[in-house]
C-alpha cells in the first residue's frame, strides 16, 4: 500500500490556527475562572483542574 501525503491548503492552515486559538483561550479562560476542563488524552477523557471530579476508568 502506497501512502501519498498531500500537504495542507492555505485556506485549512488559516482555519487549524483559528481553531487552536480559539481552544486555546476556552482553556485560558476555564484556568482563570477556576473551572475544570475536559480533554482527550490517551485515548480516553482527562479531567483537567484543581476541581476536576475524581473519575475511575471503566475497564
Amino acid at each position: 500500500m502506497n501512502l501519498v501525503k498531500n500537504t495542507a491548503s492555505e485556506q485549512s492552515l488559516i482555519i487549524q490556527s483559528a481553531l487552536k486559538q480559539a481552544v486555546s483561550n476556552a482553556l485560558e479562560k476555564k484556568r482563570r475562572l477556576g473551572q475544570y476542563a475536559v480533554v482527550w488524552e490517551n485515548n480516553q477523557l482527562s479531567y483537567k483542574g484543581n476541581d476536576a471530579p475524581e473519575v475511575t476508568p471503566n475497564k
